[in-house]
This record gives C-alpha cells, structure tokens and sequence, in this order.
C-alpha cells in the first residue's frame, strides 16, 4: 500500500496538468486557442473612400501574419465593415461587432468624427479601442478613456512645426488657413494660433472652413485671396486639398502651401491636383515615402513593397495611407505577441498603454512610444518639400 499511494499522487498530478496549463490562459469574447478576431470600420465609400484602404491594407498583412503561423499559434481574423465616414453608421457599425461578432477590440477606426462617435460607447463596454486612425489632440485622454490609444501623427503638433518655421523664416507674411470644420481641422487652428504665440492676431488675417459634405471649396479659397495672404496652410483632407491646391495654381496665385500630412500622398493627392501647382507645397513626414529614390535600396521599404505586391496587389504601395496601414499592422502585431495567453480585453489595453518601437517604414529615429499618462505616441518629425516629383527633406527632425 505504501508504493500505490505515491503511484495514485502522481497520477492525480498528471490528471491536473491540463487544467493547469489551461488555467493560465485567459480569453475575453474574440479570443480562443485559434483564433483572435479584430472588428474594423472604415470609409470604403463616402466622401473619405480614399482612406478606405486601411481595411484591404490590414486584411493582406493579417493574411501575411497567418502564413507565417499566426501570433502565439493563433490566426488572426479582421471583421472589416463599411460606416461611409458616418458617425451615426459608425455607431451601429461598431455595435454589431461588438455585441453580434463578438470581436475582440475595435482597431484603426478612421477619421477624428467616426471615433468621437463611437468613444463613450467603447469606453463604457471597456472593449479596446486600439491604434485609432486618428491624431486628434481629444483622444489623449488616458485617464477618461484608458482604452483609447491612437496611432498618428498630431494634428496640432503638425500645425505648431509650420507655425515654427512661418515666424522664422517668413516672419512678415500674412497666413490663411482653410480647415475642415471639425475637431480634425480645428485641432490645425489651434496648433497654428498656438504656435504663432502672441504674434497670431498680426500674422492670421485670414480663417475658412469648409464642411466635409461642401462639393467644392472654391468659395473659401477665393475668399482667402481676396485677403491678400502669401501662405495658406490646408487643414484639410484629400478630396478638398485637391480641390484647393488646383483652385489656388488655377487662378496664378503663388502662396507658400503648407499641407496636412494626412493629405500628402503624390499619387492621390498632388498628382491629382496637378504636380506643377504643388510644387514648393511644404509639410511633414514620419513614414518613409516608398516612391522616393532615397529608399531605393532600404531593405525594409523592399520588404513593404513585397507585401503589397503579394498580399494587396491592387494597392498602390506609394499612396502614403498605405505605408501607415502596413506600419500600423505591425504595432498591433506587437500588441498582441506580448499579450501572450492573457488574451482578455484588459490585457490588451494595458499592452496598448505601453508600446515603444521603432515600426517599419518609420523614417530613421522616429518611434512610437504609448504610455499610461500619454498616449499621443509621435514627437518627432520631418518637415518637407515637393519638388514636383518627390519630396526633399528641409532642416532636420524637429519635435512638435
């Protein structure tokens, strides 16, 4: 009897070992041994279907990372809907992947109107609301909404730099800007105001907005030249910094252009307008331009290029949109690796409250870093020029 009892313990153990290895795995709804399904809402119609390409973009790098065998073991699935840049279609959106799909966060959400819509509701159900694709200066807020973590460049950082370089190198100039009117283009004329300091009630003589549903912003930008200003800085998405870059070289009118990063793609946006009216256009980057022959023989933009050639052929690898879906992909990829086991919507929060790496296609650097008291992740930038083929780096990174 006194060897049946050590016998009978160690097969009591042995019996237990599965339940204790499964112990230690924790899983929220959206995570399993298999599987980690990741809801997104993106404009894949609407005035902003040219940002759309966050969900086909994010969708190959998934598909990538599953041929490579996944994260943990795990096959990663995104539940990608259309909200149509609605907030009201955003809401419902989300609530389906939320409350039918049962997914596991919301990711990369686009544009500052969509998130704001969908924000209080996430906060409330504590699903992670992760790498928003977004910089608006509202969402860091970590201590109100410690769910939420963005994943761009600010707005009014962006707009501070291009204050910075105004009062420094055309300190008498008079300055228009044209922003779209929401928090997006409003977080540009605070920056501006912010950054010009006690010099902005001399300098900014002139101030348009324009509503995303305006079919055309001719009106301001006229209005803009009739108060006689030598720069105009676009706060302003695509399809109305087209619009305004070609009205401004349309009419021989010759101020200095600064634009919004968000806006800068050459193939979408100043080829569109005409590449001759943006020349000597200025804004800033992060991100490595895979059209500029700077990168041609980096290893990592070659990496970039042969994923979006075998994952998302129809993409156009130089629309910069792309190149920040991609970045963003491995951030979340990051996220994930280091949540191990503990697959629970608490632990990808806490995972997403502290990031600090360096993503691929991020110019040399530049890093992304998330804390809990921070969650706007990028200080550093480039200011550039278009030359009309690509852009030339001026001075050197600035912080903003």
């Amino acid at each position: 009897m006194s060897l049946l009892k050590p016998i009978a313990a160690l097969a009591v153990a042995a019996a237990l070992l599965p339940n204790a290895v499964l112990a230690q795995k924790k899983y929220d709804p959206g995570a399993s041994d298999t599987e980690i399904k990741i809801g997104m809402t993106a404009p894949l119609s609407g005035p902003a279907s040219a940002y759309g390409v966050a969900c086909p973009v994010t969708q190959g790098f998934f598909a990538m990372i599953n041929d490579q065998g996944g994260i943990n073991g795990r096959k990663l699935k995104l539940l990608c809907e259309d909200d149509g840049f609605s907030p009201p279609k955003a809401v419902e959106q989300t609530r389906k992947l939320v409350e039918s799909d049962e997914v596991l966060m919301i990711y990369n959400t686009l544009g500052t109107s969509v998130n704001t819509a969908i924000l209080r509701y996430l906060t409330a159900k504590k699903v992670p609301h992760v790498l928003a694709n977004t910089a608006a200066s509202k969402f860091n807020e970590p201590k109100e909404y410690p769910g939420t973590t963005t994943s761009l460049p600010s707005y009014v950082a962006e707009a501070r730099i291009f204050a910075d370089y105004i009062q420094k190198n055309l300190p008498n100039a008079k300055v228009g800007i044209l922003y779209q009117n929401d928090d997006y283009g409003r977080d540009y004329l605070s920056g501006l105001k912010a950054g010009l300091g006690a010099n902005a009630a001399k300098l900014l003589v002139a101030e348009q907005s324009y509503e995303l549903s305006d079919p055309t912003v001719d009106s301001q930008v006229l209005a803009l030249k009739s108060k006689n200003v030598d720069v105009v800085v676009l706060g302003a998405l695509a399809k109305h910094a087209t619009q305004a870059i070609r009205k401004i070289g349309e009419l021989g009118w010759k101020p200095q252009l600064f634009l919004s990063w968000s806006s800068s793609s050459i193939p979408t946006v100043l080829n569109v307008a005409g590449a001759d009216f943006a020349t000597g256009l200025l804004t800033t980057q992060v991100i490595k331009d895979a059209g500029d022959p700077r990168w041609a023989g980096d290893k990592v933009t070659a990496d970039y290029k042969a994923f979006m050639a075998k994952y998302y052929a129809a993409g156009d690898p130089n629309n910069i949109s792309n190149s920040f879906a991609y970045a963003t992909s491995y951030i979340l990829v990051d996220v994930l690796k280091r949540a191990g086991d503990n697959l629970t919507r608490e632990n990808i929060i806490r995972q997403a409250q502290n990031i600090d790496i360096e993503p691929p296609m991020y110019l040399p650097g530049v890093r992304f870093r998330v804390t809990p008291a921070d969650h706007d992740p990028i200080k550093r930038f480039q200011m550039v020029r278009f030359d009309g083929k690509k852009w030339v780096p001026v001075g050197t990174p600035v912080g903003g």
